[in-house]
């Protein structure tokens, strides 16, 4: 990778000033080195960007299918994606789960599916807490690749800016194997890699975010004041916010007037990701305040977020039956609201891994020893997400007419 000398430029006009640029922006890393971490950042902001304008107005036009009941959204890939020839060779395989998946959904359905990866940006990981301590060490917590290594030692949890080039040409190499088979998708989470994919479209006047198709705000950062919702209320993709149990409904109408204050057709997906015990509970008085106030959203559900619990030798897991448990509970709430249950966003792999319980070969938690891979929380195996995928083509309602304002 070039060094920091060569990456070096003037940085008085880098993208000018932005409202974002003086917000809190919550879960990034300590850099050691801003200059460093500037240069490479800058370095980046003159690369080829990774997506169009066309292709993500072209995926904007089938989510606008989603939002009126005639098309369903399945969204799916690995909780934090690995770099190199592993990312792109996972990717391919995903792919072909993914189209497996969109197949047997579509029929249960018979709905167009629009099929989003979660992938080719997917390399960092908000966290609840910033350190941990290993063998009575206390170091920085893993954030994905994009930020440091998985290894419990000092000098791999060290923050490094230059993986944010590795990233970029991991996306790069993922999306040439990829394009034109489905869209992209990863939470805009490192502002200081966002921030570089930020470009003007000349044709239509607008801001894009080009580092992916389809970014979204976590649940961790989906702050009213923050920075992630100012940055991407600023550019034209489809945007995706997470919604979890601790949402309030004027939360989530105050982040639709942000976000999405034109009202436009297919701008914003929310994902709801509750957990099995709440969302029968929570999610109705938010969907019902957002339709209250005339927004027309996207919901889809987010069922494994929710749903994470701990083995008593520390591993972290999901139980599918939870899994589909949420699921069934989301597609109900829908049901009830007279919405459209617009889409599943999962964790998911193709490979044999035995990370979630439930299923073949991964009957208890004991069995989660044989194989779990994940760099972060556990994902659904090939067989588990075909089984999800057949929930959802024999219990999600039929599309019901979405309501309009004052019906």
């Amino acid at each position: 990778m070039p060094s920091l000398g060569l990456l070096s430029r003037n940085s008085a006009t880098w993208l000018g000033p932005a409202d974002w640029l003086h917000r809190r922006a919550a879960q990034q890393p300590q850099w050691p080195d801003p200059a460093e971490l500037l240069a490479v950042t800058e370095y980046l902001s003159e690369l080829p960007a990774l997506t169009t304008p066309q292709e993500i107005t072209h995926l904007h036009s089938q989510l606008v299918k989603v939002q009126a009941g005639e098309a369903f959204l399945l969204q799916g890939g690995d909780c934090a994606e690995l770099l190199g020839t592993d990312a792109v060779q996972g990717a391919s395989g995903k792919q072909r789960l993914l189209a497996e998946m969109a197949d047997r959904i579509r029929t249960g359905l018979g709905l167009d599916v629009v099929t989003v990866g979660r992938l080719a940006g997917q390399f960092a990981k908000p966290r609840s807490e910033p350190t941990e301590v290993v063998d009575g060490v206390t170091l920085p917590v893993f954030r994905g690749l994009m930020v440091n290594g998985p290894e419990p030692v000092a000098s791999e949890r060290q923050p490094d800016p230059y993986r944010l080039l590795s990233c970029y040409y991991t996306a790069k190499h993922v999306l040439q194997e990829l394009r034109g088979r489905l869209w992209t998708s990863h939470e805009a989470l490192i502002l200081e890699y966002e921030r570089a994919f930020r470009r003007l479209d000349a044709a239509s006047g607008e801001h894009y975010l080009l580092s992916t198709h389809l970014p979204w705000i976590g649940e961790r950062t989906r702050q009213i004041g923050g920075a992630h919702v100012a940055f991407l209320a600023a550019v034209a993709n489809p945007l995706q916010v997470k919604v979890g149990p601790n949402a309030t409904p004027d939360d989530i109408v105050e982040l639709c007037e942000i976000l999405d204050p034109q009202r436009i057709p297919g701008r914003l997906t929310l994902i709801s990701r509750m957990g099995a015990a709440a969302v029968s509970e929570r999610l109705p008085t938010i969907v019902a305040a957002i339709h209250d106030r005339g927004h027309s959203v996207i919901w889809i559900c987010d069922p494994m977020h929710g749903n994470t619990v701990k083995t008593a030798n520390g591993r972290k897991t999901r139980y599918l039956s939870t899994v589909h448990d949420e699921l069934a509970a989301f597609f109900t709430v829908m049901a009830t609201q007279r919405q459209h249950a617009g889409g599943v966003h999962l964790e998911m792999t193709c490979g044999e891994v035995t990370e979630c319980v439930g299923g073949i070969g991964v009957s208890t938690e004991a069995d989660l020893e044989q194989n779990f891979e994940s760099l972060c929380d556990p994902r659904l195996n090939e067989e588990q997400a075909l089984s999800t995928a057949d929930l959802i083509a024999k219990s999600a309602d039929r599309p019901v007419p979405i309501q309009t304002r004052g019906n």
